[in-house]
């Protein structure tokens, strides 16, 4: 039977970047996988003409107030895309990412278990500990007439309390009751003009019900009051009092009452719970020491002395359920979270109540279980979060809210991932496909490759040597195209050949750490062997990153600094060994669009000396600083030297777009009328590394770094791209032919972390080969892996594990591959059908 037209999401002459007219049809409802080497132009396709293509589609389809922003967009130079769903994309970047967000808040996860926590969890007095129940009107009446004789009162009804917005709405209301002062903010105001307040602030309002003397005669008065507030505010009445006499020298007592809830053992009261009340973005629930941030301070971050990290107020974690404050809850591991709330038990009034919130929050665990995070925590801070995981909780939330007929444009989700949990990322992928989504993933890994329903080989090189499909179906079909390097590789016919492994003596040089205790670490010990590639493995979660991270990197930065630090080692040995460390991490390098390839590895300058000494610089006095775009006469001032310019979306987000005034080209008009050798100098960053290679051949200066970055598969970036624009990958690339780029010293230590991300294998083939020379060169390489290819080519590797989080932390086996592939654990069986006989 034949597909219609609609089957396909159908893309025809798409020209974008390097890619070469190229026509696809992608089988909707299908999962398409995109690979190829790095720079042949598969995020072209999919990012940059498929998904922007569908969200120009989405926007265009909106009100007539949206569309006027469209035409402004850059529109994927592609002829059409016919077929093509709404789409969604999942990648690897932070976007603006708040330092209140959290696993459970990304989730939506924290919002469930603040509304389970606000219907079924009891209520206890954060002052005595003991049970909180609700008060009746005649509690509080009697409670405040006991007030000492001749007490000053102020009785107020709390309206709004900490919550944004002008609220002319409450002042309109207190005037109708018949009353004339309100409480706004800790200042009493007369309403004869009602104030007008910042709605983007918080504000907290009470109407003045009554201010009187306490004596035995006001014993009626003083109860008309306070039923009157409570009546006003529903349930909540305050009391501001000062001692007989006082005459505004000393504070007020401030008391709050509700019918809601209060401790009978010491009077103190809360108003009505609510799911607020938990939560750390408003002043209603968070800390008021740190205003729901978990620490103090604006360099040295340190706890919080009143919440202890929490993020939250006393009344707040006083609520529990079963046992459990909300706090308590999200610090477990997402597999013990999910257990324990599996494990809850509900009477029959809690129980209707407690099961949909439930329906929701667990399978949401389960998801994030599925694609390898159970070690997470819900309270663990998103930025702190690799690009990996952070991809992989946003795709489990995107399971989690049940969309259909949606394109899903994915970046690599593997990436962090061991190749063990592979298989149930692929689940989750098939769980979305099966809901009527399109899936497709740009992806390097094998089983993924080997999972999919159309797998698209984009080649044959990077650059302007790529932007081709090389081969297209399924993968059977892929690996017997003669032209594809993936299809090679996944024949088996492409791979690194086994390294002849160093000698590892029991007695060389060695760098020990012993006795870690830190995370899911507690008294462990490793030996780490100098001048060797080392590689550490394990599975998601297993202590990795503790142990070289947190342990191994801060020891020898200590030791290079002499700087005191809390150490939560026993002991050090082997640091005499060690020169320098250099540690290479996939952090942005730079987070504005100003800093790119050319200025983070210094060929800048240099180039910007080349066109200041042209004949056309020299004519019309211009210096090097001319051609700079960060700042100075040259560059386009309507963009500030970045090329691009924000276009605000309203309620959606933000677009980026090129700047009107320069075209994107980042300088004015006179500075690109300078040539050298037929450029200016807005087409010169534009060059690719491998032209810039060939365009400044002649340039010793430029030379050495041009080739440390094409030695690290990068040759394919262009010197201007937007560091915002770099994978964590690419990043860390880019640090490392950096580092090579300086003169050698040997008895280095060089921490990687995943430097295999965003590479084909055929590009691993050509970064072994630089981790090998650096070996070669006296010095000591340590890389944090999951990719079995560049692990079994390691002298040494230190596996971890067994599992995450706290079934984790272990060594469980160290030696050379072929050891390792001879255990069982996780990565043992990984390597084991890698390894040649």
């Amino acid at each position: 039977m034949e597909a219609t037209a609609s089957s396909f999401i159908e893309i025809r002459g798409a020209r974008t970047h390097n890619l070469k007219n190229i026509d696809l049809d992608i089988p909707r409802g299908k999962l398409t996988v995109l690979t190829g080497v790095s720079g042949s132009g598969k995020s072209s396709l999919a990012f940059d003409t498929l998904f922007a293509e569908g969200q120009r589609q989405y926007l265009q389809s909106l009100s007539s107030y949206t569309r006027q922003f469209v035409d402004q967009m850059e529109r994927p130079n592609v002829d059409s895309i016919r077929g093509l769903q709404p789409s969604l994309c999942i990648d690897q970047h932070q976007g603006v990412s708040s330092p209140r967000s959290t696993v459970g808040t990304v989730t939506e996860v924290y919002d469930y278990l603040r509304l389970l926590m606000a219907r079924v969890a009891m209520p206890a007095c954060h002052a005595c500990g003991a049970p909180i129940d609700r008060q009746p009107p005649s509690a509080i009446v009697a409670a405040v007439r006991q007030l000492p004789e001749g007490t000053r009162l102020t009785v107020l009804a709390p309206m709004v309390i900490g919550r944004k917005g002008g609220h002319a709405d409450v002042f309109e209301r207190i005037v109708k009751a018949g009353l004339i002062r309100a409480w706004v903010d800790d200042e009493i105001i007369e309403l004869e003009s009602p104030p007008v307040l910042s709605p983007r602030r918080e504000h907290s309002i009470s109407a003045v019900v009554d201010r009187l003397v306490v004596r035995v005669d006001n014993a009626e008065r003083i109860e008309q009051a306070v039923m009157s507030a409570l009546q006003l505010s529903d349930g909540l009445v305050s009391t501001h009092t000062a001692p007989a006499g006082n005459a505004g020298g000393e504070p007020l007592l401030q008391r709050l009452y509700s019918t809601r809830f209060a401790c009978a053992a010491c009077g103190t009261s809360l108003p009505e719970i609510e799911p607020r009340t938990f939560s750390f973005n408003s002043a209603y629930g968070a800390c008021q020491t740190c205003e729901g941030f978990g620490s103090v301070g604006e360099e040295q971050k340190a706890l919080c002395p009143a919440c202890h990290g929490r993020r939250l107020r006393p009344e707040s974690l006083a609520i529990r359920l079963h046992g459990y404050s909300i706090a308590d809850i999200v610090q477990l591991p997402l597999n013990d979270c999910q257990r324990w709330l599996q494990g809850l038990a509900f009477d029959a009034d809690t129980l209707p109540v407690a099961e949909p919130i439930l329906k929701e929050i667990l399978p949401r665990l389960q998801y994030l279980a599925d694609v390898g995070l159970s070690y997470l925590t819900l309270d663990r801070s998103a930025d702190s979060l690799s690009g990996g995981e952070l991809q992989r909780v946003r795709l489990a939330t995107s399971v989690g809210t049940g969309l259909i007929g949606v394109c899903y444009v994915l970046d690599e989700p593997s990436i962090g991932l061991h190749p063990r949990d592979t298989q149930r990322l692929i689940d989750i992928l098939r769980s979305l496909q099966r809901k009527g989504n399109t899936v497709v993933v740009v992806e390097h890994d094998e089983t993924m490759m080997r999972a999919a329903d159309l797998l698209v080989d984009i080649g044959p090189g990077a650059g302007k040597q790529g932007g081709e499909i090389i081969a297209s179906g399924p993968p059977k079909k892929v690996q017997k195209v003669a032209e594809s390097l993936t299809g090679r590789y996944l024949l088996g016919r492409l791979g690194i050949a086994n390294a002849a492994s160093r000698t590892i003596e029991s007695e060389g040089p060695a760098l020990e750490v012993i006795g870690i205790t830190k995370n899911n670490l507690v008294d462990v010990s490793v030996r780490l062997p100098l001048g060797r590639l080392v590689g550490i493995t394990g599975v998601s979660g297993s202590g990795k990153s503790t142990l070289v991270h947190d342990t191994l990197v801060l020891a020898v930065e200590a030791h290079f600094s002499g700087r005191k630090i809390a150490k939560h080692w026993k002991r050090v040995t082997g640091l005499e060994h060690i020169d320098r460390l250099v540690e290479i991490d996939q952090s942005p390098i730079g987070r504005s669009p100003r800093s790119v390839p050319a200025t983070y590895c210094g060929l800048w300058d240099d180039v910007r000396k080349i066109f200041a000494a042209t004949r056309d610089a020299k004519q019309r006095g211009f210096k090097p600083a001319r051609f700079s775009f960060n700042a100075g006469a040259g560059r386009c001032e309507g963009c500030a030297g970045q090329g691009r310019q924000k276009l605000e979306m309203s309620f959606l987000e933000d677009v980026d777009v090129p700047c009107p005034d320069c075209g994107g080209k980042r300088f004015n008009r006179a500075t690109l009328s300078v040539h050298f050798k037929g450029k200016n100098i807005a087409q010169v960053l534009d060059l690719t590394i491998d032209e810039a290679a060939e365009f400044f051949e002649n340039f010793d200066s430029l030379r050495r770094t041009l080739k440390s970055l094409q030695d690290v598969g990068l040759g394919y970036l262009s010197l201007g791209q937007r560091a915002t624009t770099l994978s964590g990958g690419e990043a860390q690339r880019l640090k490392l032919a950096a580092e090579l780029a300086k003169p050698a010293t040997g008895r280095t230590l060089v921490v990687l972390d995943e430097p295999t991300t965003g590479l084909h294998v055929s590009d691993v083939v050509r970064l072994v080969d630089v981790l090998q020379g650096l070996v070669d060169r006296g010095n000591t390489v340590l890389v944090i892996e999951h990719h079995m290819e560049l692990i079994r080519c390691c002298d040494w590797v230190i596996d971890m594990g067994p599992e995450g989080g706290m079934g984790g932390g272990r060594v469980l086996a160290v030696g050379p591959p072929t050891m390792i592939a001879k255990t069982d654990f996780p990565t043992g069986i990984a390597l084991r059908n890698g390894l040649a006989p």
